[in-house]
C-alpha cells in the first residue's frame, strides 16, 4: 500500500509539473497581448531615454504591441530600477538601464532597493557608448601625453566635470588618475547638461563625455578631443586615438545599456525578447543609425549580460572602496 501511495504521489507531482510547464509555454506563446512598459530610470532627454525610445519603436514593430516608455527618475536610477525589481514577472514590465546603475550603485550607495543579480532576469546587453576626453580650448594640451604632463605639473590645477558622484563620467576620471599618476580635481554636477555648460564656458578644464552628445561641440571647435575611452577607435572620430594607445595601456571605461525583466519571468519570454532584440541590433540600417549617434550595437545572450553585470560589479567595487567614494 505504501509503495502504491508513493507511486501515486510521484505521478501526481509529475502531472502537476508538466501541467504548469505546458501552461507557462502556452502563456509565453500568446505573449504579448497588451502594451509593455519599458522603464527608464532617468529623466527624458538623456542618452538612456533616447536609446530606449529608438529600441522601443523597433520592438513595437516586431511584437505588434506598443512599448510604452516610462521615465521613473530619482536617486541615480535607483527608484525606477527598484520598481521594476518589485514588478510582476509577467513580461509586461521591462527595464532599460545603463550599466552604472546596475554595477556601480549597489556599491556606491549604502542601500539600494534592488539586487542586480537576484532581482532580475537579464535579456540582452544592447549597446555601448564610448566616452571622449575633451578639453576646453584654453587648456594647453592637444594630446593625452601633454595633458598628463600638465596635470602632473600642476596637481589639482586641472578640473574635470562629471554628471554626478559615482557616475561613469566621474569614475572614468578616477581610473585615469590612478593609471596616469595624476591628481585632476573632480567637479560633480547634477547631470551632464550643467556639466557640459560649464565646460563650454571654461569654468572647468575638461570632461569625460558621452561621445554622441559631445560631437556637435567638437565639430564646432568649442572643445578639443584628446582620446576615446574604448579599446578601439570610433568611426565618428577616426583620427582621435584611444587612451590605451596614447600611453595608458588597457584603459577602458564606457557606458553600456542592457534590458532586463523581473526575476521569475518566463524563460520563453526572455528568449523571444532576446531573439527580437539581437535581430534589431543586427539590422544594417538600424546599426548605421545607432553608430551615427555614438551608440555601438552589441546584442548578447542573457547569460552574457549576467556575467557582464557580475564582472562590472567586482571591478567598480574595488575602485570605489579603494578611493572611498560614497554617494550618501
Amino acid at each position: 500500500m505504501d509503495i502504491k501511495n508513493s507511486i501515486f504521489k510521484i505521478f501526481l507531482f509529475s502531472s502537476c509539473f508538466i501541467g504548469v510547464s505546458i501552461a507557462s509555454q502556452a502563456y509565453a506563446q500568446s505573449w504579448p497581448i497588451k502594451p509593455i512598459r519599458l522603464v527608464v530610470p532617468f529623466p527624458p532627454g538623456g542618452a538612456t531615454d533616447i536609446f530606449a525610445r529608438q529600441i522601443g519603436q523597433k520592438l513595437t514593430e516586431r511584437l505588434s504591441q506598443s512599448i510604452i516608455i516610462e521615465n521613473q527618475a530619482g536617486a541615480g536610477g535607483n527608484i525606477g530600477t527598484g520598481n521594476v525589481a518589485r514588478a510582476s514577472a509577467d513580461g509586461y514590465t521591462l527595464l532599460l538601464s545603463p550599466g552604472s546603475t546596475l554595477a556601480i550603485n549597489p556599491v556606491l550607495f549604502s542601500k539600494v532597493p534592488f539586487d542586480p543579480v537576484k532581482d532580475f532576469a537579464p535579456i540582452s546587453d544592447l549597446v555601448v557608448t564610448p566616452y571622449v576626453i575633451v578639453v576646453h580650448p584654453s587648456v594647453p594640451a592637444r594630446n593625452l601625453n601633454e595633458l598628463i604632463k600638465l596635470a602632473k605639473l600642476k596637481p589639482g590645477g586641472l578640473t574635470y566635470a562629471s554628471s554626478g558622484i559615482g557616475q561613469a563620467t566621474h569614475l572614468a576620471g578616477v581610473v585615469f588618475n590612478i593609471q596616469a599618476g595624476s591628481s585632476m580635481l573632480h567637479v560633480p554636477y547634477k547631470g551632464a547638461g550643467p556639466a557640459t555648460a560649464d565646460l563650454l564656458g571654461g569654468q572647468v578644464s575638461m570632461m569625460f563625455a558621452n561621445l554622441g552628445s559631445m560631437l556637435p561641440y567638437i565639430k564646432a571647435g568649442k572643445v578639443f578631443p584628446l582620446a576615446v575611452t574604448t579599446l578601439q577607435r570610433n568611426s565618428l572620430l577616426p583620427d582621435v586615438p584611444t587612451v590605451s594607445e596614447s600611453g595608458l595601456q588597457g584603459y577602458e571605461v564606457s557606458e553600456w545599456f542592457g534590458m532586463l525583466a523581473p526575476a521569475g519571468t518566463s524563460p520563453s519570454i526572455i528568449k523571444k525578447l532576446n531573439t527580437e532584440l539581437t535581430s534589431i541590433l543586427a539590422s544594417p540600417e538600424f546599426s548605421k543609425e545607432l553608430l551615427s549617434q555614438g551608440f555601438v550595437p552589441i546584442g548578447s545572450s542573457p547569460e552574457a549580460l549576467a556575467i557582464l553585470i557580475k564582472e562590472e560589479m567586482i571591478r567598480w567595487a574595488k575602485i570605489i572602496k579603494q578611493e572611498d567614494i560614497r554617494a550618501d
